[in-house]
């Protein structure tokens, strides 16, 4: 029995509007502005989970569960963060340990 190869044909997608829409292309994102965004979200859970905390001290707020759910926000974005520094950390740190 023989073993014949794939052809490998290009194929070409493409797909037309038919209903007037005009295509938006978006900008690509790069890498750093994910890490800055997910930065900049992270600091928001925080200072709203802070701001929370102190309206509940102030007895401005009677469902503690709001407080409870903000702060518990805050703390995994947190641990989110902290892990993906230290995954980061190390992958260049075994990058520097290769031998070229």
């Amino acid at each position: 029995m023989e073993i014949t190869p794939l052809e490998m044909t290009p194929v070409k997608m493409s797909a037309h509007s038919h209903i007037g829409e005009k295509k938006v292309d978006e900008p690509v994102k790069s890498f750093g502005q994910y890490v800055v965004d997910a930065l900049k979200k992270t600091n928001e859970l925080k200072l709203e989970s802070e701001r929370l905390n102190a309206a509940l001290a102030a007895g401005r707020i009677e469902d503690v569960s709001q407080v409870v759910v903000a702060s518990q926000k805050a703390e995994i974005a947190l641990q989110l963060t902290l892990q993906l520094r230290n995954r980061a950390t190390a992958a260049y740190q075994e990058i520097m340990r290769m031998q070229v």
